[in-house]
């Protein structure tokens, strides 16, 4: 309990000097774009603005329809047909353009999960108040996404291939709820940085199970050698905007969450004890006139994982990933992909090793809020008793959003 009253009051007088400090700074023309907020939107949906200007609503959609069929070896082939993301999200500000607010729900059966006695339905996805006392700072109270690894911070409707790799989806880091300050500073011509950080209960989203004084720790530095990327093009995949000069970020991201209680730590199922997870992202941007290069490097380690058949464990281990894209003048865009995981050796038994190559053909109708995608991955699993269970899918998806 001193740790965490030590947090809070800390936080408090470092939002109050920032403020006091900042204060007298014009806030007239301030971009309400939500560049602190970990995910990437096209346009401006719909808004409406009191006549006095102290109150302003953006309201926006975003549905995704696919169809995959599944070809798995010891497994009949399948066709799976869902809508895999269906999310409405509100923002704006109330009484200033400093005060800040973001709400997003989501209502696929993906997103919610499976309904179960005395559990929470997990509809809200952001519920997030901001306080933006001028264009560097941004600070944050709810629930939203951490400042974790590039990709898992754009949108998924942001990105090129169907969904996030599968290392992404082992090792990420997810939303949480708790306290957020971020320094933003975007240059486009000149070296910029951004510096995130966030403490958080640890425990993922909608979490109200087991409440304890164990928190989580995230840092984050966003390095742009070249220059901020052109329209927050950091928080989307592929070069729609075809950078005229060439663009990088170079970022990492340390996370540390005392006693987490789930096998991976926001997400997963619940371990019989806690244990402390440390997880660490390096990761990678280059955009330049409709290339695209990514890459990234992501691990979590713990000092006892809880391993045995029938016993959740923690999700150890390391994963790489590696992408890369061209952009047609015509909107067409041709994206590859190479993912490899490797578990940790105390589940080495438990968590097979995992390749996956992915080749897709995305066709931008209208950048990433109106796009038709296809994705055709091969997936390698190889177990500790040498074993393999190989299988590929192709998959068919429409996004669409405002």
């Amino acid at each position: 309990m001193k740790i965490l009253f030590q947090v809070v009051i800390g936080l408090f007088i470092l939002i109050i000097s920032v403020s006091t400090t900042f204060a007298q700074e014009a806030t007239d023309g301030q971009d309400n774009r939500f560049p602190g907020l970990p995910y990437y939107s096209y346009g401006s949906g719909l808004g409406w603005t009191t006549p006095d200007s102290t109150f302003q609503l953006n309201l926006r959609f975003r549905m995704q329809n696919r169809a995959t069929f599944l070809n798995y070896e010891e497994e009949d082939p399948a066709i799976e047909a869902v809508v895999r993301r269906l999310r409405l999200r509100f923002d704006g500000f109330v009484g200033d353009p400093r005060f800040l607010y973001a709400i997003q729900l989501s209502f696929s059966p993906g997103d919610v999960g499976q309904i179960q006695e005395g559990r929470n339905i997990n509809i809200i996805r952001d519920a997030v108040i901001f306080y933006r006392p001028n264009r560097f700072w941004n600070f944050g109270f709810g629930q939203t996404k951490l400042p974790g690894n590039r990709q898992r911070l754009n949108s998924s409707g942001a990105l090129q291939l169907t969904d996030r790799s599968v290392n992404n989806a082992t090792f990420n880091i997810d939303r949480d709820f708790g306290f957020q300050a971020f320094y933003l500073s975007d240059s486009s011509h000149n070296f910029s940085y951004n510096i995130k950080t966030a403490v958080s209960t640890g425990e993922g989203r909608n979490w109200t199970d087991s409440p304890s004084v164990n928190l989580a720790y995230t840092g984050r530095v966003e390095l742009f050698p070249l220059g901020a990327f052109q329209k927050n093009g950091f928080f989307f995949e592929g070069d729609i905007v075809r950078e005229e000069t060439p663009k990088l970020l170079l970022a990492g991201t340390y996370h540390f969450n005392h006693k987490a209680q789930r096998t991976q730590g926001q997400l997963g199922r619940e371990l019989i004890e806690p244990q402390d997870l440390t997880s660490i992202f390096v990761d990678a941007m280059l955009k330049y006139r409709g290339f695209s290069l990514q890459s990234a490097w992501m691990t979590r380690r713990t000092d006892f994982p809880i391993s045995g058949p029938n016993i959740p464990f923690v999700i150890a281990g390391s994963g790489t990933d590696v992408q890369m894209s061209y952009l047609f003048p015509s909107d067409f865009e041709v994206i590859g992909r190479f993912s490899t995981q490797k578990p940790a050796s105390e589940i080495a038994n438990f968590q097979p090793e995992r390749d996956q190559y992915s080749f897709g053909v995305t066709r931008y109708v209208w950048e990433h809020a109106l796009k038709i995608q296809t994705e055709l991955t091969y997936d390698i699993r190889s177990f500790s008793d040498n074993t393999t269970n190989n299988g590929w899918y192709f998959r068919f998806q429409v996004e669409i959003g405002i």
